[in-house]
């Protein structure tokens, strides 16, 4: 398989530094350096021709760097591990999940002792919005201390939202499946709302930002849903099985947006 390459124009611009480079471009190139030596190489030759100051600094910083590097201690396995699961998840987002999965559990609780068989199962009833905590936990600015240094980063944009998503869901996928397996609920009726809010979330976060949108959808679903079903004690449209198919075209036109959206995810806005 070829390897396609950055452009030497790229190249060349970014070893210079050039403000002209278009964002995606710097965020793109820094992410293929990661993984191609030729080009790391490449940049490395033009920033000894045509970069002189560039080169004097990484010289000078790492004549004072490397004496160090040989008596400093590596990093204990403990704290690899640890930094392994950092690209997966925040420390913050440890204590919103127990949250959620404390939440599934309280609802699978009271179906199991406290409803009656016409009522709407709490386990269903909740299910699409309990992701949706997780994932604005996952990428809020204001939970997340190092939110700057990570959307610095070249993998800040939809990879590192995507593997942040999925993190949360594996959590709370398992919950609710075992929940739904105890309640009866069928794994359609509560997996595709799920599913489905979550890629809401992030397809409306690409505009007003991840957590914004999970208020907004979240707050929607307690007044248009949970408030009238709790009322009622009837199933809505929205959480019968006759509901399916439109679960399944909102969660195609989520991801749609999430992949034509996918360069929002670079910027800062999109951790409010």
């Amino acid at each position: 398989m070829s390897v396609e390459h950055a452009s030497t124009r790229i190249i060349e611009g970014y070893a210079r530094g050039d403000t002209n480079l278009p964002a995606d471009e710097v965020w793109a190139v820094e992410a293929h350096l990661e993984a191609c030596r030729v080009c790391r190489d490449r940049l490395a030759a033009v920033v000894r021709t045509e970069a002189a100051a560039v080169a004097s600094l990484v010289d000078t910083v790492w004549s004072g760097l490397e004496p160090r590097l040989a008596t400093t201690a590596t990093m204990p396995r403990g704290r690899r591990w640890s930094a392994r699961l950092a690209r997966w998840m925040t420390p913050t987002m440890v204590p919103w999940l127990a949250m959620v999965v404390g939440v599934t559990l309280l609802a699978l609780l009271l179906d199991l002792v406290g409803t009656d068989s016409g009522q709407v199962s709490l386990v269903l009833l909740f299910a699409p919005v309990l992701p949706v905590l997780g994932v604005a936990a996952s990428w809020s600015r204001g939970l997340d201390p190092a939110y700057e240094l990570t959307a610095s980063v070249s993998r800040a944009g939809l990879y590192l939202v995507l593997r942040r998503t999925a993190s949360v869901l594996g959590v709370v996928v398992p919950a609710l499946l075992v929940g739904g397996w105890v309640t009866g609920v069928m794994v359609a009726q509560w997996l595709l709302p799920c599913l489905a809010f979550t890629a809401t979330t992030l397809a409306l976060g690409s505009v007003v930002g991840v957590t914004r949108a999970a208020v907004v959808l979240a707050g929607v679903w307690a007044a248009v849903v949970v408030a009238p079903t709790l009322a009622t004690s009837r199933t809505t449209f929205a959480l019968q099985t006759n509901g399916l198919p439109a679960w399944g075209l909102i969660l195609a036109l989520g991801i749609a947006v999430v992949i034509a959206r996918r360069g929002a995810y670079s910027v800062l806005r999109a951790h409010r």
